[in-house]
């Protein structure tokens, strides 16, 4: 299964809950998510994937009720996309 034939999935499973929710309930789990994927990798713990696994899902629960083609967009942005136009902004991570 290829990212937007998981996106439809999700799509077609919570979809009508997403949009009972909406997106600013759905950006807050994923924020939260976010925190929980920090402690995780703070505490070195084996959720780790497990916490990057549902900031997937609440990422792309959101991009669907926006109607957003992430599998699209990520090969446009990221993979199109010369290296140095990707990258220009990481430089300051650089050592």
């Amino acid at each position: 299964m290829d990212l937007s034939d998981f996106q439809a999935e999700i799509q077609e499973r919570y979809g009508q809950i997403d949009k009972t929710s909406g997106p600013f309930f759905l950006l807050s789990v994923l924020l939260e998510e976010c925190g929980e994927l920090a402690t995780a990798i703070r505490r070195k713990k084996a959720t780790t994937g497990e916490e990057v696994a549902d900031i997937v899902f609440c990422a792309l629960s959101i991009a669907n009720l926006l109607e957003v083609d992430v599998d699209r967009l990520l090969q446009e942005k990221y993979l199109c996309r010369p290296f140095d136009d990707v990258t220009r902004s990481w430089t300051d991570l650089q050592t």
